[in-house]
């Protein structure tokens, strides 16, 4: 019986795009790109066709786009050069933790509040800034637990106008909602590519036009010298053609696919709602979120043996919760918003997620839930 993968929001299941253009590149010459040879320029020529496409997808040029290894490489080359003078950094405390833990490594960490919906307060961010300098201000175009969209354009103005750098987290958003990093104007921008269906540990840093980065990998050439050490050939060619996927035909692919995974979230709520003690966290206008991500807290029952409840029966979900992670650390983006990460668990769908894993999941989900509260 096939599974139903909801935690598409970690990363997706490699497009079927994604996967002809990585085999395809198998039978090629594997040649250091920074040679001046044929087999080289074979390797070169590919991964600048990578960089064209998600440069299109996020309406930057090529030369501003940095591929990295991940979303945490990208943020912490973006604070390293903001904060290599050391300096003051605003985050919300519902930023991701390689934001907060990279922030608070190289400069002076001072946290910003948010709202009841995850959402940076305009007024907190001015009043800190009138408060003292900041070298940094760091905001997320949506959360990566609840999925709430922040309009971040006037933010990101004030930062500016107060002499700030911004770095913006777009990882969640990009490939879900229309994005135009020109006309948000941040200095420093990460993507990743597991969330577009491309594989794992590929990330992008987008810096803004004129801006001279720092490096944090030193050593090397490669990347304009932005970023030392050999490109990650077969990933990068893989975010390319995912990027690719999601930005032709003006982006006739995305809204098709964000026009589906409303639908689905739309059906999972539908579905919970049945539920005693089951309630959505995060922005509750589906036009506040993006389409494809649903955080729930669950009373009663702590996410950890949900998790594997619910993956005994072929389902796949995520939870803020410690004990499902790494890490033994709370999530601070869940007590953030007063919520008891224990008891979270966050469903997204993807572009390979069907009505009948939504069905799956909200047939298992209340045999799990009454097995466990039987246990009380």
């Amino acid at each position: 019986m096939p599974r139903a993968f909801l935690d598409c929001a970690s990363a997706e299941p490699l497009r079927p795009e994604v996967v002809a253009a990585v085999q395809s590149w198998l039978t090629l010459p594997q040649a250091d790109p920074g040679r001046g040879y044929e087999e080289a320029l074979i390797v070169r020529r590919a991964v600048e066709s990578a960089r064209d496409a998600v440069a299109r997808l996020v309406g930057a040029t090529p030369r501003q786009v940095v591929f990295t290894s991940s979303i945490a490489e990208s943020v912490n080359t973006a604070v390293v050069a903001a904060l290599r003078d050391g300096g003051r950094a605003l985050v919300a405390a519902v930023e991701r933790a390689s934001v907060l833990e990279a922030c608070a490594t190289w400069g002076d960490l001072a946290t910003l509040s948010v709202d009841g919906d995850g959402r940076v307060n305009a007024e907190s961010l001015d009043a800190a800034l009138a408060e003292a300098p900041a070298a940094l201000v760091c905001l997320q175009l949506a959360n990566h637990e609840t999925g709430t969209l922040l309009d971040v354009a006037a933010l990101i103005e004030s930062a500016h106008a107060a002499g700030s750098a911004v770095h913006l987290d777009a990882s969640v958003a990009v490939g879900h909602v229309e994005f135009d990093v020109a006309s948000l104007g941040a200095d420093y921008t990460t993507l990743c590519a597991e969330t577009l269906g491309a594989p794992l540990g590929v990330g992008a840093l987008v810096v803004r036009k004129g801006l001279r980065l720092t490096p944090l990998l030193v050593g090397g050439d490669q990347e304009r010298a932005r970023r030392a050490g050999l490109e990650n050939v077969v990933g990068i060619l893989g975010f390319g053609t995912a990027a690719g996927v999601l930005g032709d035909d003006d982006g006739a692919v995305l809204h098709a696919e964000a026009r589906a995974h409303r639908e689905l979230i739309e059906q999972l709520e539908r579905g919970v709602a049945e539920f005693q003690g089951v309630r959505a966290v995060g922005a509750r206008s589906a036009s506040g979120r993006v389409p494809h991500v649903r955080c729930f807290v669950v009373e009663g029952v702590e996410a950890e043996p949900v998790l594997l409840g619910l993956d005994r029966y072929g389902v796949s979900v995520h939870s803020g919760s410690a004990c499902s992670s790494e890490s033994l650390e709370r999530s601070e983006v869940l007590a953030a918003l007063g919520v008891d990460e224990d008891h979270s668990l966050r469903v997204s769908v993807g572009w390979s997620t069907t009505p009948a894993d939504i069905d799956a999941f909200l047939t298992a989900f209340p045999k799990v839930l009454a097995e466990l509260r039987s246990l009380r």
